[in-house]
């Protein structure tokens, strides 16, 4: 998660998507949900300003932009600075792990599920929601990409393209879903969760620590 500079500068343009976007905030973390769990030690990686991980109820959160983690503490996260590839934790330490939209800036997405798969416990949970770059939306952003400050430097994926990282890291994937099917005019307000992916633009893989 080298590429922290523009959430550093503009954290409060980040914090600002959340309100003017509230539809879309809502549907991905309505999706995320049924597929993080309800107890146990949990770390959100790439935990931005806490967003995700106060609401479902992610106890800690890593994230190398001390701005961005001054209002994820604020929400009572528990926080540490650091990069995804490097994870400052002992092995097993973790019941589950959320990254949410975080493996298109990370420098080495192979590197950040072996870590993560490292400070998992055996059979731990891993929840991965993402911009399918498959999707309308993922075409869109990659368009656009030099017009964003926060997408500029971004590596988008596929959704086949997450599967086959997540595999080579030694998980096994449990189930896909998706949200976000329609366009970015006609969001405006709560979308459901459908199963699979291909038709919608935020796409959650849960997957599980083992073969």
């Amino acid at each position: 998660m080298a590429k922290a500079g523009p959430f550093e500068t503009h954290h409060l343009r980040y914090e600002a998507w959340f309100e003017t976007h509230e539809g879309a905030y809502v549907s991905e973390l309505l999706a995320l949900r049924p597929f993080v769990p309800w107890k146990g030690r949990g770390l959100e990686i790439g935990v931005g300003t806490g967003r995700f991980a106060a609401p479902l109820g992610v106890e800690m959160g890593l994230d190398p932009s001390p701005a961005m983690l001054s209002h994820a503490a604020a929400r009572g996260i528990k926080t540490v600075e650091g990069v995804a590839e490097r994870l400052p934790f002992r092995d097993n330490s973790f019941d589950y792990a959320l990254l949410v939209t975080t493996l298109c800036f990370v420098d080495s997405p192979e590197e950040t599920l072996a870590e993560t798969q490292r400070i998992l416990k055996n059979d731990g949970c891993l929840t991965i929601g993402f911009i399918d770059r498959e999707s309308s939306l993922g075409r869109q952003y990659e368009a656009c990409r030099d017009e964003n400050v926060f997408y500029r430097e971004a590596t988008f994926y596929s959704a086949e393209e997450v599967e086959r990282l997540l595999v080579k890291a030694g998980f096994s994937i449990r189930s896909l879903a998706q949200t976000l099917e329609l366009s970015s005019r006609e969001r405006t307000t709560i979308e459901p969760l459908h199963p699979g992916h291909g038709e919608g633009a935020f796409v959650v893989v849960s997957a599980t620590k083992g073969r």
